[in-house]
C-alpha cells in the first residue's frame, strides 16, 4: 500500500491509506454520503480524523446507516441511550446536533431538491481543484467555507464552523486538496 507516492497525513494506518485512496476528494452526490459526512466532519471537532474514521462503523450502527429521515426522527431518549454507546464520541453537543442536523438536512433536500444541488451549487457543480505543493499550504478554511458555514448556520445546521466545513468539503471532493506530487492528483 505504501508504493505510491500519498498525501502525508493518511500514511499511519492501513484504514486511514485506503480512505485516501478510495474516498477523500472524490466528488460525491450522493444525498446519504453527503449526510453521513457531515455529521462525521461534526463529530471530528477537536478530534483527529482518524479517531472518527475508527468509529465509523460505531457510527453507522448509532444513527441508522446514516438515513437522514430516521435520524430527523431519534426521540430525546434514543439520544441519551447514544451518550452511552463506545462506539461514538459520546459528547452530549454532537449527538444531540445529529438530529438537529438531520431535520435541517431534509429542509435543505425539500428546498433545492437534494442536498448535493444545494453544496455543488456553491461551486457551479464542478470540484475546485487545488495542488498544494505541501501541507503548509492546505488552508484550514475559505472564503468558500465561510460562505457554506454561514448560510448552514442560517438553515439550523450545528456543528458546521468554517474549518469543519472546509474538511468536509475536501473529504466528499467539493474542493480536492490532494498533493501536487499524490498519485490521486
Amino acid at each position: 500500500m505504501t508504493d505510491k507516492p500519498r498525501c502525508p497525513w493518511c500514511l499511519s494506518t492501513a484504514q486511514y491509506i485506503r480512505y485516501h485512496d478510495e474516498e477523500w476528494g472524490r466528488p460525491v452526490r450522493d444525498d446519504a454520503v453527503l449526510f453521513e459526512f457531515l455529521i462525521l466532519e461534526g463529530a471530528q471537532a477537536g478530534l483527529s480524523w482518524r479517531t472518527i474514521l475508527e468509529r465509523r462503523e460505531g457510527y453507522r450502527k448509532a444513527f441508522a446507516n446514516f438515513d437522514v429521515a430516521k435520524v430527523a426522527r431519534f426521540s430525546d431518549a434514543k439520544l441519551e441511550k447514544l451518550l452511552l454507546d463506545p462506539g461514538i464520541i459520546r459528547n452530549r453537543l454532537k449527538v444531540f446536533a445529529t438530529r438537529t442536523n438531520a431535520q435541517a438536512f431534509i429542509q435543505v433536500q425539500k428546498e433545492f431538491g437534494s442536498f448535493a444541488n444545494y453544496l455543488w451549487g456553491f461551486v457551479d457543480g464542478q470540484p475546485l481543484v487545488n495542488r498544494p505543493g505541501s501541507l503548509k499550504q492546505v488552508p484550514a478554511k475559505t472564503a468558500l467555507s465561510d460562505r457554506i458555514s454561514k448560510d448552514l448556520g442560517k438553515r439550523g445546521f450545528k456543528f458546521i464552523g468554517s474549518t469543519i466545513i472546509y474538511a468536509y468539503l475536501q473529504a466528499v471532493g467539493v474542493v480536492d486538496d490532494h498533493l501536487a506530487d499524490c498519485w490521486r492528483a
